[in-house]
């Protein structure tokens, strides 16, 4: 029989920063850890009151690059998950604004499926990492493809301030697998794709970057960006929908 999903939420209300579990349009606030079985308490309050944030904070963050076929444009497809960085000064809460730095000229959306990890995890089997998985959300990794193509490294390209979209709730108990990612901006779609087409799916990624990288509760992966994508400009919104999950919307700034 299979359990309900439970939203997890990080918020700030009143100056306070909690975790909470999403009941409607009400949060009950966590007390103790989340990753370690807190408790929803019987506080609860409306969430319009409230200001969510990233829904955890990582001490790191890895993303992979080419995992849907639709998003390979000809060029084949990797014999591994193909893992690259994120710095955590990146992320962005849910409503906030994607800023477009200076001299960048190419800034793209990518939609995806993130990987919450929920103990620490190293060197595991694609059979262990699922119970390594605390659960999953929205995220979107912001790209300049300039930067992208021409610089030694994507530190800027893929990690400037802002870049790293992230919510709005960890569902926990989630299905990834039945879900459908869809990308819209200004509420045009413009990707759409079943997380089943995952080229690597979550198990597979976090077993892989275990091997070399100890994975500690609250990091997260960005698996990847199906379809194509395209330029954002200042006044942009994108949102990011993810079944059982959520939606994450940003706007674009200047």
């Amino acid at each position: 029989m299979s359990h309900p999903v439970k939203k997890v939420v990080r918020y700030e209300h009143r100056g306070a920063l909690s975790y909470g579990i999403l009941e409607g349009d009400l949060v009950a606030r966590v007390d103790g850890n989340i990753f370690e079985g807190g408790r929803a308490s019987r506080e609860k309050i409306a969430l319009g009151a409230v200001r969510l944030l990233w829904p955890c904070e990582p001490s790191k963050i890895l993303a992979v690059g080419l995992n849907y076929k639709s998003h390979l444009g000809g060029r084949p497809a990797p014999a591994k998950p193909e893992l690259f960085w994120k710095p955590t000064s990146c992320l962005l809460e849910p409503g906030g604004a994607i800023t477009l730095p200076e001299g960048a000229a190419d800034v793209h959306y990518e939609g995806e499926l993130v990987v919450v990890i929920g103990r620490k995890t190293k060197a595991v089997s694609p059979q262990e990492a699922d119970g390594c998985i605390f659960g999953y959300t929205c995220g979107i990794d912001v790209s300049e493809r300039n930067w992208q193509k021409n610089d030694l490294q994507w530190w800027r390209a893929k990690g400037a301030d802002t870049f790293g979209p992230l919510g709005p709730a960890i569902a926990v108990g989630l299905d990834y697998k039945g879900s459908r990612l869809q990308t819209r901006v200004n509420g045009e779609v413009k990707q759409s794709q079943l997380l089943s087409d995952l080229l690597f799916d979550a198990a597979a990624v976090v077993s892989h970057a275990s091997r070399c990288v100890t994975l500690l509760p609250g990091d997260v992966i960005y698996t990847g960006t199906p379809g194509t994508t395209s330029a954002l400009k200042s006044g942009d919104v994108v949102e990011v929908e993810i079944d059982g999950i959520g939606i994450l919307k940003n706007s674009v700034a200047a």
